[in-house]
């Protein structure tokens, strides 16, 4: 039987169109194309990271200088909420750098693609949408409505 090519799969940098919640491991070139994804959106959030950390740093030195008693309480306050919404986008980002770590290192392991809860399939569809996913999607569902 023949199969039918599309353009994104004869180069090789798109999953190979799968059935709505087909469960099966993921092809060799999945992976490449995965892996390519991966690598990029890694580079991404570290860029993000540095520029983040780079701006939370300079705030910090803005913050060490002298404020005098008769300036508005406003500002220190505006100062400390931008202070923290900068902390919790780095933390979000380093957060999201190890999940992406993680899948780059379950490929290299070869159990990408498997729930680590239940040791399933993880579902094509999140896999494309989640590259990063470690769970499939009734092991997520769980996780998140614990019964």
């Amino acid at each position: 039987m023949a199969r039918k090519k599309t353009a994104g799969a004869a180069t090789g940098t798109e999953p190979a169109p799968r059935q709505r919640g087909h469960r099966s491991l993921v092809t060799k070139r999945d992976l490449v194309s995965y892996r390519k994804r991966l690598e990029a959106e890694l580079a991404e959030l570290q860029g993000q990271r540095a520029d983040l950390e780079e701006s939370t740093g300079a705030s910090m030195a803005d913050a060490t200088g002298e404020v005098g008693f008769d300036e508005e309480y406003a500002d220190a306050g505006s100062f400390t909420f931008e202070r923290e919404r900068d902390l919790s986008l780095v933390d979000n980002v380093k957060d999201l750098i190890d999940k992406v770590e993680h899948a780059l290192a379950r490929i290299d392991a070869g159990s990408y693609g498997r729930c680590e809860g239940c040791g399933n399939a993880i579902e094509a569809e999140r896999l494309d949408a989640l590259p990063y996913t470690t769970l499939c999607l009734a092991d997520a569902r769980r996780r998140v409505r614990p019964r």
